[in-house]
């Protein structure tokens, strides 16, 4: 396991349905040591802070093996890492493989996998088209974001351990099943609402559609 790419950008203004959004999405590949800090990675920014960043979503991670079946999805776009915004891409971490509140050390810092990714209209945004929100979800292929728990630097080429996985067993693919009601594992569910580490906004939403 390890990380391909190490991916940041900037808030930047764009039009967007006639629009003027201001977002970071755009992340841009980057050389050498990054640091990384208890927010972000230096270099790195969260454009709008009441629905993005945070301490549990200061780094985004995304699989690069997730590439190969978005470039036959989307043939006519040109993807390269950190295309989808994410701040690592990574080789060897697959969603249904890692547990929330699994403990990774990454580079000489230590990270806590904390939840899912939500798109939001942004992503929309990113690859210039409607609809890519839902293709997003449906896919399965959400990564997922951490907390940084030792700060540290990472770079292209970083080892990924596991140093500890979280006792309840929830992997973040569980956590969308759940969310979009592909299981209602009422076992499962507890579980998920038990783990420390994911956000309490997200074991609300799955309480509240675990009852619908």
């Amino acid at each position: 396991m390890k990380i391909l790419s190490v991916n940041v950008g900037l808030p930047r203004e764009v039009v967007w349905k006639g629009i003027t959004v201001h977002t970071a999405v755009f992340k841009e590949p980057v050389a050498g040591p990054v640091a990384i800090r208890k927010l972000n990675l230096a270099g790195d920014q969260q454009a709008d802070l009441s629905v993005h960043g945070g301490p549990e979503k200061a780094v985004y991670a995304y699989p690069a093996e997730h590439y190969e079946y978005w470039r036959k999805q989307l043939p006519d776009v040109s993807l390269t890492w950190g295309s989808f915004g994410e701040n690592l891409t990574t080789v060897g971490l697959w969603e249904d493989a890692l547990g929330i509140g699994d403990l990774l050390s990454i580079g000489s810092a230590v990270l806590q996998i904390t939840q899912p990714r939500m798109p939001c209209y942004k992503l929309d945004l990113r690859f210039n088209r409607d609809g890519m929100i839902k293709r997003f979800l449906v896919s399965g292929r959400s990564g997922f974001y951490l907390s940084v728990i030792e700060r540290g630097e990472v770079a292209a080429g970083s080892k990924v351990e596991i140093l500890g996985r979280d006792p309840n067993g929830v992997t973040v693919s569980d956590v969308m099943r759940l969310y979009l009601g592909q299981t209602r594992d009422p076992e499962l569910l507890q579980r998920a609402t038990n783990v420390g580490s994911l956000p309490q906004n997200w074991k609300t939403q799955l309480v509240l559609r675990g009852e619908k």
